[in-house]
């Protein structure tokens, strides 16, 4: 199938590439020029990034922090990360809007459904930052929402894993990669791909999830291309 408007979300623990903590910038910048690759092919794309690398709202609430106050912290945290991709993106040649769900007129717009759509028809990339915008969402969710409101094509869920198996591939050498797999199937199986919220609203809105390995050079711009990669998650 050929896309012509894709949600790619990434986690923040991706950018620490070898790194224990923060941002490696040698893999932003392989993420950039892959992500510059498939917007020269003429697909448009958004992007939401997590900010785990930087703070996780679930980890300090465990540690006895307010919840609120852990997942504001942890919108700000996307925000950094989202600044380092538009950079990135923008030192290789790619035109780029930030839009915020929390207002920082300094360096981002505020997130306005036609605006983020006319972006993207003008070629820009768009970047969600700040998640939703509310504590108790996570940026998964964030993901759903923004592609559902943007009218994407498909969610594509960029990890280090090629997929989804029936078990923790890096703790199970049984575990099988589905191909294809319905929405239905991964409820029963019980399988981790997204938090229920965000999984939820993909299957409500007829929303197809693409989970691949975003890590190896060159898998997004075959998989755009109509490479079998990673696992679909289908009505």
């Amino acid at each position: 199938m050929k896309y012509n408007r894709i949600l790619l979300k990434l986690s923040g623990e991706s950018l620490m590439g070898s790194k224990q903590y923060g941002i490696d910038t040698a893999m932003v910048h392989q993420y950039a020029v892959d992500i510059k690759e498939v917007v020269e092919s003429g697909i448009e794309v958004a992007i939401v990034i997590g900010g785990g690398n930087i703070h996780r709202g679930l980890d300090a609430e465990k540690g006895g922090m307010d919840r609120v106050q852990a997942d504001y912290m942890g919108m700000l945290a996307t925000v950094i990360n989202s600044m380092a991709l538009q950079d990135a993106l923008e030192k290789v040649g790619v035109k780029t809007r930030l839009l915020s769900a929390i207002k920082m007129e300094q360096i981002c717009e505020p997130f306005i459904r036609r605006r983020a759509i006319r972006h993207l028809e003008k070629g820009r990339v768009v970047i969600f930052g700040a998640g939703t915008g509310n504590p108790y969402f996570t940026t998964d969710t964030a993901a759903s929402l923004r592609a559902i409101e943007i009218e994407a094509d498909v969610v594509l869920k960029g990890t280090r894993v090629d997929g989804i198996y029936t078990a923790d591939p890096e703790k199970d050498a049984n575990a099988v990669k589905f191909e294809k797999i319905t929405f239905s199937e991964v409820y029963d199986k019980g399988l981790n791909v997204m938090d229920m919220t965000a999984f939820t609203l993909c299957q409500e809105n007829n929303l197809p999830i693409i989970v691949f390995d975003m890590n190896t050079r060159g898998n997004f711009k075959k998989l755009m291309e109509g490479e079998v990669i990673g696992t679909l998650v289908h009505a």
